[in-house]
């Protein structure tokens, strides 16, 4: 891997509970390198959402720091796209599938020619290029789920962050969107940072894994996934390393999911 493009450093996050201060996360350390794909996992409730809205600009760190590309993270950065879980929320269903990739490039004043031709390779990037004309609501939830990566293609940025992308999705679904941030990534050379709730996602799709655990978070481990590629749906989930990381993972989660006096439940949205 190159040198790292997303560097966090002792990161904290409290928040104000009652007139008392109520730590999530706690002297967070990780980098992500350029074109790598990292997943963050660990128990539910642990602060994975809160760590990805720190580290998209949408909250304020308490102490330590995040930096992209050297630049601290004090607002949404320029270089970075955020994909959601709930599709259904980010998509407009009064916009057609083109309006929809085309929102976000409003504010970048490119040439029409320009904007329209992003707004076509990233859809044809995600297998959409022929529903440009329908609405969100005549698709299905995979390929909603498709709309919305391809509007953050076609912003073009240098991180696309993704939160819990494939949780509302079928089985079938979920391995073809998996292997569509395969192909993404080999496409654009994009970094992808995931969080994600599903431990054999986090093994089949990345280069690394950081498992949060405890409460306040901490990084329990961070895990090198040395699988062969390209990888495989079928091959890749039966090999017995496959087997060895998943279990690894969950056995760190599990022990990892520890409640301390004064901290939120596992649960709470955090």
């Amino acid at each position: 891997m190159s040198q790292p493009q997303l560097v966090v450093e002792h990161l904290s996050k409290s928040y104000t509970v009652g007139g008392a201060d109520v730590d999530v996360i706690a002297d967070l350390t990780f980098d992500v390198s350029a074109g790598e794909i990292v997943s963050i996992v660990g128990p539910s409730g642990i602060g994975k959402t809160t760590l990805l809205k720190c580290l998209t600009g949408l909250q304020s760190i308490t102490s330590g720091s995040a930096r992209i590309d050297g630049t601290p993270i004090d607002g949404p950065p320029k270089a970075m796209a955020l994909v959601f879980q709930e599709y259904t929320r980010s998509l407009m269903p009064w916009l057609t599938v083109e309006k929809n990739v085309r929102l976000p490039l409003r504010h970048l004043r490119l040439p029409k020619a320009e904007a329209a031709e992003r707004v076509r390779s990233a859809l044809a990037s995600v297998g959409l290029d022929h529903a440009m004309d329908r609405y969100p609501w005549q698709l299905s939830g995979g390929m909603q789920q498709r709309v919305a990566i391809a509007r953050a293609l076609a912003y073009r940025p240098e991180v696309l962050v993704m939160d819990e992308p494939f949780a509302s999705v079928d089985a079938q679904t979920r391995f073809e969107l998996e292997d569509l941030c395969l192909r993404i990534r080999e496409e654009f050379g994009m970094t992808i940072l995931l969080v994600t709730h599903d431990i054999d996602e986090s093994v089949y799709l990345s280069d690394r894994v950081v498992v949060l655990g405890h409460r306040p978070a901490i990084v329990s481990r961070i895990l090198d996934i040395r699988l062969p590629a390209p990888r495989d749906q079928l091959s890749t989930r039966a090999l017995p390393e496959f087997a060895e990381l998943r279990t690894e993972i969950f056995e760190l989660i599990r022990a990892g999911a520890v409640v301390t006096a004064g901290a939120p439940a596992a649960g709470t949205a955090v």
